[in-house]
């Protein structure tokens, strides 16, 4: 659930409001939710944003790179 609320917020508005955004995740939460299933949809939220935003900026290591330097530790 919460991924696909994520993605579909960044793919509607990149450039929604703080209050924007948080206002479509309170309105797709369940009638049942409670403030800790509130609170963790705004902290993946956050999260998966502030990913796509390092992504963008080239902030990331490739996986083939990681995937090697693991390699190198475990034969240690």
């Amino acid at each position: 659930m919460v991924l696909s609320i994520v993605k579909r917020e960044f793919e509607e508005a990149t450039m929604s409001t703080v209050k924007e955004a948080a206002r479509s995740i309170v309105d797709n939460l369940p009638e049942q939710a409670t403030w800790d299933d509130l609170m963790y949809e705004l902290y993946v939220k956050q999260k998966i944003e502030a990913g796509l935003e390092a992504t963008a900026e080239g902030c990331t290591v490739p996986h083939k790179e990681v995937e090697a330097k693991l390699l190198v530790r475990k034969s240690q």
